[in-house]
């Protein structure tokens, strides 16, 4: 072997470029600082401590502890991912947990998943983990995906893109302009909370799709006013579904991968959508996909 100290590329002669470094703890606290809209006086309230604490921990004069890092992160109210990121970054162990949801440490959090999607039948529920993938869901998810394309049902399945993909949902919501509007700015409001780059990413893809005019339908009825909830109307075999969601959420959660699931769970917005939703749960098959 040749002398030196790096091997090169054999294509163009040069050494191939080192991974970037990873950033300081302290610039990734001025990060989650700066993203939550705090000053470092803010902060400094927040979490009982010095102002030139904050400072010199910003700028890397001073080294976190193990303790002084999770308490930041708290009042920073940063995802336990990500917690694990600056504890790292610092030189320490993570200290939150990620099992995936079919091990067996996370049997008894599936068995309460299952039994929330199970009990919201005859309407349909989902969970899915931080990035909109689905993870599982109940039988009455399935009068949704008619007509879907087979390739977006091929796994990873992502519930965002399948609601606004033209091969998805898209061509049978009864309000696809409010509903697009109210995925996207949904979106953004969890990239401003996360960082998330795939979020980001997923973002971009979504906002390229075409977008509809207006809404034909269904857009200013008695009942549903936008800034109060915002229905999902959409047109199925069973006849149109009027439904709306609610997200429930881990709240003590000390795992990576339960703090990061959610469960969607839609609503009849109407006796008409309940009473078809009922008769119809007896004609859908248990799905193949979306099993964990």
């Amino acid at each position: 072997m040749p002398h030196g100290t790096s091997q090169t590329n054999a294509r163009n002669g040069r050494a191939p470029a080192a991974p970037p470094s990873p950033p300081p703890v302290g610039a990734l606290l001025r990060s989650w600082r700066q993203r939550r809209g705090l000053s470092q006086l803010d902060l400094a309230c927040e979490a009982d401590i010095s102002t030139r604490h904050v400072s010199f921990l910003e700028t890397g004069r001073s080294q976190p502890s193990r303790g002084m890092l999770i308490h930041l992160a708290e009042r920073l109210d940063v995802p336990l991912r990500e917690r694990n990121a600056l504890l790292v970054a610092a030189g320490f162990a993570p200290v939150y947990s990620e099992h995936s949801l079919d091990s067996p440490a996370m049997q008894a959090a599936r068995k309460a998943v299952d039994l929330v999607l199970t009990g919201h039948e005859p309407f349909p529920a989902l969970a899915v983990d931080r990035h909109w993938q689905l993870l599982a869901a109940n039988r009455a998810v399935a009068p949704l995906l008619e007509g879907v394309s087979a390739e977006l049902l091929a796994g990873p399945v992502n519930v965002l893109r399948l609601s606004l993909h033209p091969g998805g949902l898209a061509g049978r919501i009864g309000n696809p302009a409010q509903w697009r509007e109210h995925v996207l700015s949904r979106l953004t409001r969890q990239i401003e909370a996360s960082a998330d780059p795939v979020l980001v990413a997923l973002h971009s893809e979504l906002q390229a799709y075409p977008a509809p005019a207006s809404d034909s339908e269904g857009g200013s009825e008695a009942g549903h006013h936008p800034d109060v909830v915002v229905p999902l109307r959409l047109h199925t075999s069973f006849g149109l579904l009027n439904l709306f969601s609610t997200t429930t959420v881990f709240g003590t959660a000390v795992d990576v991968t339960l703090s990061e699931l959610a469960i969607e769970a839609f609503f009849p917005a109407d006796a008409e959508t309940a009473e078809r939703m009922r008769g119809a749960l007896a004609e859908i098959p248990s799905p193949s996909w979306g099993e964990g």
